[in-house]
């Protein structure tokens, strides 16, 4: 295709010849050839149509009414055999539009083999001299059958009336009506010469025994016919034809032998073919709505609107021609699809549209179900050579598969320069990076040869996914698959693989919530669909730490047959019993200790998850509850000890001035009293110095302090920390960690900071084991 039909600007007359000239040399033209749009080809061409009709009117009258032209018509005949003679040497060099890729072939031997394959044979049987050889073969009527093949140039005249139907400037109505009647008129003609021939056949003694010889009109009788006046003979048989189709008689004119019987069976039964072509044919322009005329209407409207634009006359030329292929195609059968019932629909667009689906390289490895959604919501779409689908940088909502043809990926520079990236062959897909990543159309996809598609909306495509997580995983790997190597394709990858991260993320996200409000059905279908159970969310959290801390038993139990890790821990440290533990849940802590969970917490300060466990251990609710109130207070002796033994504290008051201890007490649960009695006097043993009462004392904490910020690095690699005892008063601390670490510091220029620089403001805020920075203020 020329850029400059391709663009659609308006081409002077010097400019259509310059076009005419280039696509000569660059279509690859081999050897001399005829352009069909130059004036001199028109011309001949138009002189040809009126051979045609010439021929097809006088060749049945020849057959029927001659043995042999006379002199005056014989010339005439010569000349017009002639003439078609010339034609046929003259379509061996004619260009043609190419149906598939919609290029002018120009190549000779190309338009000669099609030429060869197509009406060759019938246009030269149509030129031999068969009034000859009739009068060589001893007057034959064999022979002079062959003469009807020169009814085959009737074609020319049909090509004309359907090139007349979509002109524009001559009414729809007019021309239809028009070739409505010059069928019905060329078929009575030629039954009308026919049936004359059947009666002269017969010999002169026995003419009475024809239609015409019997025939009587008042006290007219039609004897020794053969000497009428040719007009009259001709109208009296076109008169009998006319009758015979329309069936309204035969009380004057009636078959008479055999011959003509036969000849009339046959010719009646084509005129009920042919009275319902004329019947369908009037029917439809009163209905209106058939393709020639919707095609008209269209062009019509684009001319009204390039002439409101001032838009160049010759770029018609184009319109026609891409507006012509779809009515001209029969490849895109969407619109007979939708008269079939839904259930047949269905099965013949699966067997249409399924071998090519799943052989996109995109859809690789996805499940038989996916691809079956796919199918179902696919729909054709043909496209010529030259059309731009997409541009690079527009919004994508349609995902396409290529079925036939072939088409090419373009990148667009700033300045103007192009760069071909890809070819796209059958079965391969584009828009999906657009659609998977919603990004902009990284390239500019055009076709190259005429090619049908198969396209679905962002929408379905998106819902189908939705269900279908598995399967979504495969098409983003499938994605990737063959594009890090590209140079081209380095921008493309990066926003692939921040895209499958981000869907990674957002499904840990989906399943996360589920298992947090406890929707049992949804989190198996989730899992079903390909989600991993062990995916940590942003705060490293699971589905079972969430499941554990709402205290949802049946999703706790299905994610642990589902074989998830119970032992793992969350950014902070908290495991799934511990969760479970903190909550109060204590039927699922003993399901969790059944399965191997443990609560093994260390004092060693390079393990961080222990320590933020402990400090979790000692925590307190809005009523200074701790987890080992709740775990007395229910009674539940597991849950106590298994705290006791992580080192919770049996001395820690609520709001009330109750400790775990007086809850135990409460409950009259004798076993736990004295469980809780022996861990008093552990952690009372512990300090032996201190002047407060056992009720009032604290577990006694410790913590790390660093003489940097947290967010540098020291420049001294050996420049260490110390841990001390967290004392009663953070002004007491920061002297503590000044005199450890040799620093000449008040406590009025100093703040303690933790990990976050977050100030610490009481030393009640500092948990077991917690990381702390000693940094100076400046006043």
């Amino acid at each position: 295709m020329s850029e400059i039909e391709q663009n659609g600007s308006a081409m002077t007359e010097k400019d259509k010849r310059e076009e005419e000239r280039r696509m000569r040399v660059t279509e690859g033209s081999r050897g001399f050839f005829i352009y069909p749009r130059s004036r001199w080809y028109r011309a001949w061409d138009k002189f040809i149509l009126l051979c045609a009709v010439y021929s097809s009117i006088g060749t049945p009258i020849e057959f029927g009414f001659f043995r042999g032209l006379p002199k005056h018509l014989y010339l005439l005949d010569i000349l017009n055999q002639t003439a078609f003679f010339i034609d046929i040497f003259v379509q061996f060099f004619v260009a043609y539009r190419d149906i598939d890729t919609e290029k002018m072939i120009t190549d000779q031997n190309l338009i000669a083999l099609r030429y060869l394959k197509s009406h060759f044979i019938f246009d030269l049987l149509a030129c031999m001299p068969w009034d000859m050889l009739y009068w060589v073969s001893g007057r034959k009527e064999e022979v002079r059958y062959l003469l009807l093949i020169r009814l085959v140039r009737a074609r020319k005249v049909l090509d004309f009336f359907s090139m007349l139907e979509k002109d524009i400037r001559i009414k729809y109505l007019f021309s239809r009506i028009m070739k409505l009647i010059v069928v019905e008129f060329y078929c009575t003609h030629t039954a009308a010469c026919i049936f004359y021939y059947l009666a002269t056949t017969m010999p002169a003694s026995q003419e009475e025994y024809t239609w015409i010889g019997s025939l009587k009109l008042g006290d007219y009788s039609y004897s020794n016919f053969r000497d009428i006046d040719l007009l009259k003979r001709y109208v009296t048989s076109l008169y009998f034809a006319i009758i015979t189709m329309t069936t309204v008689g035969y009380g004057d004119i009636h078959a008479v032998n055999v011959r003509e019987m036969i000849f009339i069976m046959v010719y009646v039964s084509f005129d009920m073919v042919l009275a319902a072509y004329l019947g369908g044919n009037i029917t439809a322009l009163v209905v209106r709505g058939s393709k020639p005329e919707i095609y008209r209407e269209r062009i019509k409207n684009l001319l009204k609107y390039m002439d409101r634009n001032k838009l160049g006359k010759d770029i018609r030329y184009r319109i026609r021609d891409q507006l012509r292929s779809p009515y001209d195609s029969s490849q895109t059968d969407s619109a007979v699809l939708q008269d079939l019932p839904s259930s047949l629909r269905a099965t013949v667009i699966e067997n249409l549209y399924k071998p090519h689906i799943e052989k996109v390289p995109l859809f690789k490895g996805c499940s038989l179900e996916f691809i079956n959604q796919i199918v179902s919501r696919v729909h054709e779409e043909f496209f010529p050579p030259g059309k731009v689908i997409m541009e690079q940088g527009s919004v994508v909502d349609q995902l396409y598969f290529i079925s036939d043809g072939k088409l090419e990926e373009v990148v667009v520079y700033e300045g103007g320069p192009k760069d071909a990236v890809s070819i796209l062959n059958p079965h391969d897909s584009f828009g999906d990076v657009s659609i998977l990543c919603n990004i902009p159309e990284p390239y500019t996809v055009r076709v190259s040869e005429r090619c049908l598609l198969l396209r679905i909306d962002k929408q379905s495509f998106s819902n189908i996914l939705k269900i279908y997580f598995h399967d979504k995983r495969k098409i983003l790997a499938n994605l990737l698959e063959g594009k890090e190597s590209n140079v081209h394709m380095k921008h493309v990858v990066s926003e692939i693989k921040a895209h499958i991260e981000l869907q990674e993320a957002q499904l840990a996200l989906r399943l996360n919530n589920a298992a947090y409000k406890g929707d049992l059905s949804r989190l198996k279908s989730l899992i079903r669909a390909g989600a991993d159970p062990n995916k940590k969310n942003f705060d490293g959290r699971t589905p079972l730490h969430l499941a554990a801390s709402k205290g949802h038993e049946d999703i706790t139990l299905f994610l642990i047959q589902e074989g998830v890790d119970v032992n793992t821990s969350d950014n902070f440290g908290n495991t799934p019993l511990l969760e479970a533990i903190k909550r109060g849940h204590d039927n699922i802590a003993s399901l969790l200790i059944k399965e191997g969970c443990s609560l093994t917490i260390t004092d060693r300060d390079t393990i961080s998850s222990p320590s933020v466990a402990r400090g979790v251990l000692h925590s307190k609710d809005y009523d200074f509850r701790t987890p080992l109130h709740v775990a007395t207070a229910r009674g539940s002796y597991v849950l106590a000890e298994l705290l006791v033994k992580a080192g919770a504290s049996v001395l820690s008051k609520d709001r009330w001035g109750n400790t775990p201890l007086d809850e135990a007490r409460l409950s009259g649960n004798e076993i736990l009293i004295n469980l809780l009695e022996e861990a008093k006097s552990s952690q009372l043993s512990e300090f032996p110095s201190s002047s407060q009462e056992p009720s009032d004392r604290k577990a006694r904490r410790k913590c790390t302090i660093y003489p940097f910020q947290p967010w540098e690095l020291p420049k001294d690699q050996n420049k260490y920390g110390v841990v001390l005892w967290v004392p009663d008063t953070l002004d007491e601390l920061i002297e503590t960690a000044a005199d450890h670490l040799k620093l000449d510091l008040s406590p009025n220029s100093c703040i303690i900071v933790t990990a976050d620089a977050g100030k610490i403001v009481d030393v009640d805020m500092i948990a077991n084991g917690q990381k702390l920075y000693l940094i100076t203020t400046k006043e």
